[in-house]
């Protein structure tokens, strides 16, 4: 079954920005400007994606959709509204969903769960390379690139209202580098730098319902923290698979998992944590082999 689908927002949040909250899974964005209504992500399922607009009630308005990565909770909804809206997204979002892993990501999930089964792989209509300006008379809608979670990915700044949609470039407790490359840790952080340097007044990510700018300054300190620790280890520790286990190497090591969070949620960070903590391994081995 999937998560129950409301609307909320944030203390301080303007009207017309409207959170599209999937359950724990996922939070969509909803922005009204004087032209057009944008629709950050399409949550995980054609179903999710058809309640929360009737929640909406879009009016005559158009619609734009923005894809902000090709990650399954966030454009597996976009069935519900192929052919009625524009969809926009990173040009490096064809490339992963071109990808075969992507086919066999959607029948994993299908063969695991059956309220995936109506869900279509349709991709952007429009996409673009750095970056891209929706002028909404009233508000501004900057497209930034953001890689290092995924290749694709796109935060939304609105200038207005300094407000930075970030969807998962910036997550509580920690957001997940793409792979064990330092490459990409390079630009996860490089990333979380950009939107630090926005100076937003709310950083509204798509988990962790949270819409504190202090999170990315968390989130910038926590790598920090991963390659201040790891720059003091051996070659021999450098190297042991069951690093992320060790006493002051666990997640729960440099931040704090909240009280309330699931089992299975703080499994999934851990699993995150490993993978960053690997890439800073990798960081920091080619920086030993450069000196």
């Amino acid at each position: 079954m999937d998560p129950s689908v409301e609307l909320c927002s944030y203390p301080g949040l303007d009207e017309r920005i409207v959170i599209v909250r999937a359950g724990d899974e996922v939070d969509g964005v909803f922005v009204r400007t004087e032209r057009f209504n944008v629709l950050i992500d399409t949550l995980g399922t054609p179903e999710q994606c058809k309640t929360a607009l009737d929640l909406l009630g879009i009016d005559a308005r158009p619609l734009i959709v923005i894809n902000s990565h090709m990650d399954w909770d966030h454009f597996w909804g976009n069935a519900a509204i192929a052919g009625r809206a524009p969809i926009i997204a990173h040009a490096a979002a064809l490339e992963r969903l071109r990808d075969p892993s992507t086919q066999q990501v959607l029948e994993d999930k299908v063969s695991q769960d059956s309220r995936f089964r109506n869900v279509e792989l349709i991709g952007p209509d429009i996409t673009f390379s750095g970056s891209m300006v929706l002028n909404g008379g009233d508000l501004t809608l900057e497209l930034i690139h953001t890689p290092g979670h995924t290749p694709d990915h796109v935060a939304v700044w609105i200038p207005e209202l300094r407000t930075c949609l970030a969807v998962d470039a910036v997550e509580y407790p920690v957001p997940e580098v793409w792979s064990r490359r330092a490459d990409d840790l390079r630009l996860l952080r490089s990333s979380l730098s950009r939107i630090r340097d926005l100076n937003a007044r709310l950083v509204i990510p798509a988990h962790g319902q949270t819409s504190s700018p202090s999170t990315v300054d968390e989130n910038l300190a926590y790598f920090e923290a991963l390659a201040d620790r790891v720059g003091d280890l051996s070659e021999s520790r450098l190297a042991d698979p069951q690093l992320g286990s060790a006493s002051g190497f666990r997640l729960e090591d440099f931040v704090a998992m909240a009280d309330r969070m699931p089992d299975d949620v703080a499994t999934f960070y851990r699993n995150c944590h490993e993978t960053n903590l690997g890439a800073t391994v990798q960081a920091h081995i080619e920086k030993l082999k450069s000196t």
